[in-house]
Order: structure tokens, then sequence, then C-alpha cells
């Protein structure tokens, strides 16, 4: 359970990462405040997977997480570069979150 809820925090860690390009420095009042409530939200559902899974590995997934899917939703919504060089990257940081999936304790 403490992977599902992890894994919740990391898509919510997208949503805020992404929502604070459309806030425009947090002058665009909806989108500011979706972006706050995701991250509020993903923050509590981080706290909640680490009730029961190291720090240190709970911290690297959601961060991997949010940083894969940043990276695809730039690819995706802002015309980010998609080259093989950052493409490759992500996939070690996928490689990254299987590993500590599979060896972690929790």
């Amino acid at each position: 359970m403490a992977w599902l809820i992890l894994t919740l925090a990391g898509l919510f860690e997208i949503a805020w990462a992404i929502g604070l390009k459309y806030t425009e420095g947090f002058t665009r009042w909806w989108p500011s405040l979706t972006t706050v409530a995701a991250m509020i939200v993903s923050i509590l559902l981080l706290a909640a997977a680490m009730k029961t899974l190291p720090v240190g590995t709970a911290y690297a997934v959601w961060t991997g997480i949010g940083s894969i899917g940043t990276v695809i939703l730039g690819i995706l919504l802002f015309n980010e570069p998609a080259t093989v060089a950052r493409l490759f990257c992500v996939t070690l940081i996928i490689a990254g979150i299987i590993g500590l999936r599979l060896f972690a304790e929790g």
C-alpha cells in the first residue's frame, strides 16, 4: 500500500511541477491555487508513504516519478527537446526506481 501511496504522491508532484509553468510566477490565480493544492497533497502522500518506506527510498522514488513525468509532459506540452541523450537519462531514472522497488525494504 505504501508503494501505491508513493506513486500517487509522485503523480501529484508531476501535477505541481507542470502547474508551476502555468502560474506564470504565481501571478495567475487559478493555476496558482491548483498548483499549491497539488503540492500539499503530494507532500502529505509522501509523508504517509514514509511511515513504512525508508526515507531515502521514498524520496528518491518520489522525485524520480516527478522528474520522469515532468520531462515527458515538457516534451508533449511545451515542445521541449526529446533528444536521445535526454530520453536515455530518463530511462536511467526509471531503472533506478525499479531497482529501489526491487531491493528496498518496505
